[in-house]
């Protein structure tokens, strides 16, 4: 008995049509995943730092980051926390900055002890330091005292012939 007849009419090819759709679904799945990881990061022109430790964030470690435009807006995550349109509202963001702080470590027998982790402020090279100098105050309110805070700047170029 010979099953291996093949007929011309009835042979069907599969579809792929369902499986090049799966694989750009894939495609864009991950291509939207992937720029989730820069969303602590807004798109500044960071002061240059002559003498600065390069920055190596653990991955698994808590890390807020504040940043703060050349307005003097502030965004966390891609979220507006003040509006330089409204120059005596801050409530947002302090209240940001308290729920930071109770995630931040403490020691466990002093709870009333400052915590040690740092709050990293990135602001535009041509922000002016006013701006800073209110999340710096921010962070000094009852409820808040986050009291370590990193200043983000980048890199000085290298010349060719320091090379």
């Amino acid at each position: 008995m010979n099953l291996n007849k093949h007929d011309p009419e009835t042979d069907m090819e599969p579809d792929m049509t369902p499986m090049i759709d799966v694989v750009f679904l894939l495609i864009i799945f991950f291509m939207v995943i992937t720029d989730m990881t820069q969303q602590d990061l807004e798109d500044l022109q960071l002061p240059v730092a002559q003498n600065a430790v390069a920055d190596k964030p653990k991955p698994d470690e808590f890390r807020p980051v504040v940043n703060i435009m050349v307005d003097g807006s502030i965004w966390v995550k891609r979220r507006q926390y003040f509006d330089p349109e409204n120059p005596d509202e801050y409530k947002e963001l302090r209240g940001f900055l308290t729920d930071v702080a109770v995630k931040m470590k403490r020691d466990p027998e002093d709870p009333q002890k400052l915590p040690d982790e740092p709050l990293l402020v990135r602001a535009d090279m041509n922000t002016p330091f006013k701006h800073v100098q209110k999340v710096m105050e921010q962070c000094g309110y009852k409820g808040v005292q986050i009291w370590k805070i990193q200043l983000a700047a980048s890199e000085a170029q290298k010349d060719k012939d320091d090379e």
